[in-house]
């Protein structure tokens, strides 16, 4: 059985705040793309659901942003690795229609990536992201 691995990559020169949001749009889009990664809701003591959490760690690396933008066009030509992806759009769109509209005129070359998130075998993600620091 193959081992898999979740990893989020970000922005380290961002402001935390916007880190923070960015993360949080990455493991929710993973999730729904994913929905095996969620645990069942489990019973606390008292006998009151709890929602489930990730059954997988997520590691969430730091990156500068020449990395994320290499670390992307890498990406574009592997298989078998989901690949979500958060650009410097969503602060200046309104709407995910707008963002939709960005995403189609603006070349990749002119992308500023936030974040990925990688899903897939262990020794793939490790192999595109392990050389990548903790974000602290």
């Amino acid at each position: 059985m193959t081992q898999l691995k979740c990893v989020l990559v970000l922005d380290g020169t961002l402001p935390g705040g916007v880190i923070a949001n960015t993360a949080a749009i990455l493991a929710l889009s993973l999730g729904r793309r994913h929905p095996e990664l969620v645990g069942e809701d489990l019973p606390d003591a008292e006998g009151r659901e709890r929602a489930g959490i990730t059954r997988l760690a997520l590691p969430v690396l730091k990156a500068t942003p020449e990395q994320l933008s290499t670390l992307r066009q890498t990406l574009h030509a592997e298989t078998g690795l989901t690949v979500v992806e958060v650009t410097s759009a969503t602060r200046t769109t309104r709407s995910y229609e707008e963002y939709a509209a960005h995403l189609a005129v603006t070349p990749e070359t002119s992308l500023r990536y936030q974040g990925l998130a990688l899903y897939g075998p262990s020794e793939r993600v490790t192999g595109h992201t392990g050389s990548l620091p903790l974000l602290r």
